[in-house]
């Protein structure tokens, strides 16, 4: 046999022997996620459709990928009736599935899941389960009993170096505060965290903000000092701006001293904009000094922040200079924000001054060369001396800017609210409530969702007792059967708590059905890590898109910066050391267009600055408004679908102010 026909009898016997062992599948152990995985999408789509049934059928795929996926699903939609199916998935081989279940049923919210996870929760002295048994704990937070509580603040047999655990423990007693489920000695736990240098970092972010969030009982000297002592004692600004809260929080003497000192000594403009905040917890006349500092400096934030306070926690006494310092050299919004809280403050009796500042807040929104957020807060100032109504009435409410109807609607809800509405009225009191109360009448009668959602909130509020004004409630069902929805979801909403009021029932929030399918096909081009830039005159922001967490959404951000939609579009909404917003048609906060999107929650934290979130009026309700955050936001954890992460320009978020333009939304990649 020559050489030749020795090779082909060889590859011949290679293929008769391969041909009689079976064929073995590849085994998955991993989870592996990539946007151009087809069946991945098509569990995407389920999602987004909620077709639980469906999702189901993945429980048992042999890929964990799907496995995950589909139990993540269970987050956004929210179904108790998926908690018996989860329940295996808590025991599934691969980790990660295990802890989406874990997560999935947290964010359901229902009780029954604390058995679930309670029973779950593994005996693993290797450690090789802990972070499942992290996940556990935290949605234990979610959903526990205070029995549970009690169980969690008691544990305390972890070791520093059992981080997640620790993290875990930390996240579920700070879920257990937002619920308002309190134990002191998860307080304690808490300060234990925080007054210890060795505990993470990630630790002691949970426990300050529990302790900047929670409502407990009083702190003890020794505890007050554990939280100077940190303060003094961390490099992490996040940290020291929570717990500056919290030592506002002791309103004692001590921390007075401490929160003045430390203003001058701190340089982080956001850490300072929480010491404002938390000196509202003092004697005005012994703060004073540090919020008329905060209030020159040229960090916009800071500036901010000291004149809200002066508008929510002024004196009468200062009413005059308020007025003064308005004509600083301040930046537009906070000179108004001071003409508000001046008009707020100054007492009825000198009427000259009330005079001058009534004309000057006019004076601006009268002038259409200022912007139209500076008139709407004009509007909103002139609705501290209560006799505008009438004006105010008659100059927003039919204006062709939605920003300053809205605005005008606001205002005399800031009237109709006053705790002081008699004494304000006099012996007038009855004829301006019916004035109002027609007027109200009018806006839920009308076109504008703005205004008839503000409107709405007005009548149902029942200590305000409005509902007198009117003979029933059938004005409010048939301005709840004109609406169009889904963009005017929030609006409905509104008008349902009015209804509720007014009725004496309980209406059951109608959630939007599903009305905008994700574009697959455009998802399909997308890169596995795709960016954009959001352009400023104050600078460039690129931000990280997350499209395996929350496709629906990313898909719905890049189509709408691709057609152009954010350009030209104001930032209407900024909230000093919280978040900058953007993305709304009609500048109030009420806009977007004819469909709304579903949530997608992941586990992904706001445990950071620069996180972009969906803005919403709850569960399924977003659209085209979105916020980016100046600092951690933990209890926005898992209620806000997060799509991506600042990467560049984090500095120019910190100076963004309202009424600032995106030029427009660049798609990098």
């Amino acid at each position: 046999m020559n050489r030749y026909n020795s090779i082909i009898v060889s590859i011949l016997a290679g293929i008769i022997l391969y041909s009689c062992v079976p064929v073995q599948e590849e085994v998955i152990t991993e989870v592996e996620l990539t946007t151009s995985d087809q069946t991945l999408q098509k569990i995407y789509d389920f999602q987004d459709k909620g077709t639980v049934d469906s999702l189901y059928t993945y429980f048992s795929h042999p890929n964990p990928g799907y496995r995950y996926a589909s139990a993540m699903a269970f987050a956004s939609i929210q179904d108790s009736f998926a908690l018996k199916r989860l329940d295996p998935l808590l025991r599934d081989p691969n980790e990660d599935v295990r802890i989406a279940a874990a997560y999935a049923i947290g964010q359901i919210g229902h009780k029954s899941g604390e058995a679930l996870l309670i029973n779950n929760f593994a005996r693993d002295t290797l450690h090789q389960w802990d972070n499942y048994n992290k996940a556990v704990l935290e949605a234990v937070g979610k959903i526990g009993s205070k029995k549970a509580l009690g169980f969690m603040s008691q544990i305390g047999d972890y070791k520093l170096t059992d981080t997640l655990l620790l993290l875990g423990q930390a996240q579920s007693i700070y879920r257990f505060g937002l619920r308002k489920i309190i134990d002191p000695k998860g307080t304690q736990r808490m300060i234990d965290f925080i007054d210890n240098s060795k505990v993470p970092q990630s630790v002691m972010l949970y426990a300050a903000h529990y302790l900047s969030r929670a409502t407990y009982d009083p702190l003890s000297d020794e505890n007050r000092q554990a939280i100077v002592r940190r303060i003094n004692n961390t490099e992490s600004s996040d940290i020291r701006a929570a717990l500056v809260i919290a030592l506002g929080k002791t309103n004692s003497e001590q921390g007075l001293t401490e929160l003045m000192e430390l203003f001058d000594r701190e340089q982080n403009e956001l850490v300072k904009c929480n010491i404002i905040r938390a000196l509202k917890n003092y004697p005005y006349a012994q703060v004073q000094s540090v919020i008329f500092k905060a209030l020159r400096s040229k960090q916009t934030q800071l500036s901010q922040t000291a004149a809200d306070f002066f508008y929510s926690s002024g004196a009468g006494q200062d009413g005059s200079v308020y007025l003064r310092l308005a004509g600083d050299s301040l930046n537009s919004i906070v000179k108004v924000s001071m003409l508000k809280a001046a008009n707020k403050h100054i007492s009825p009796i000198y009427e000259a001054q009330n005079i001058r500042v009534n004309n000057q807040l006019t004076a601006i929104f009268r002038d259409t060369t200022n912007t139209v957020f500076e008139r709407a807060y004009a509007l909103k100032g002139l609705a501290e001396y209560g006799w505008n109504y009438k004006y105010i009435y008659k100059n927003g409410f039919s204006n062709k800017e939605p920003v300053l109807r809205t605005a005008a609607m606001e205002a005399l809800s800031i009237i109709a609210s006053n705790p002081n509405f008699d004494r304000n009225f006099g012996l007038s009191k009855k004829t301006v409530k019916r004035d109002l109360s027609q007027y109200i009448a009018s806006a839920i009668n009308g076109t504008d969702p703005a205004m008839k959602a503000v409107a709405a909130g007005i009548l149902a509020n029942g200590e305000l007792n409005f509902k007198d004004q009117y003979e029933n409630s059938s004005f409010l069902h048939v301005a709840k059967r004109n609406l169009k929805l889904p963009e005017e979801t929030e609006t409905l909403y509104a008008l349902m708590e009015a209804i509720e009021n007014f009725d004496g029932i309980t209406v059951e929030k109608e959630k939007p059905a599903y009305n905008h399918p994700i574009d697959w096909d455009y998802f399909g081009t997308l890169a596995e890590k795709p960016q954009v830039r959001i352009e400023t005159k104050k600078g460039d922001i690129v931000v990280d898109l997350f499209p395996l967490d929350a496709p629906g959404s990313v898909v719905n951000f890049l189509k709408l910066a691709k057609d152009g939609y954010f350009d030209g579009k104001s930032y209407h909404r900024m909230v000093p050391n919280f978040v900058a917003q953007a993305g709304c048609s009609r500048g109030d906060g009420y806009g977007g267009l004819d469909y709304t999107i579903r949530s997608e929650v992941s586990q992904n934290y706001y445990n950071e600055a620069g996180y972009i979130g969906m803005a919403s009026a709850g569960l399924h309700t977003e659209g085209t408004q979105w916020f980016i955050t100046h600092a951690p936001t933990p209890h926005l954890d898992g209620r806000y679908t997060i799509f991506g992460k600042v990467s560049q320009g984090l500095e120019v978020v910190q100076n963004i102010q309202v009424g600032d333009i995106i030029e427009t939304v660049k798609i990098l990649n």
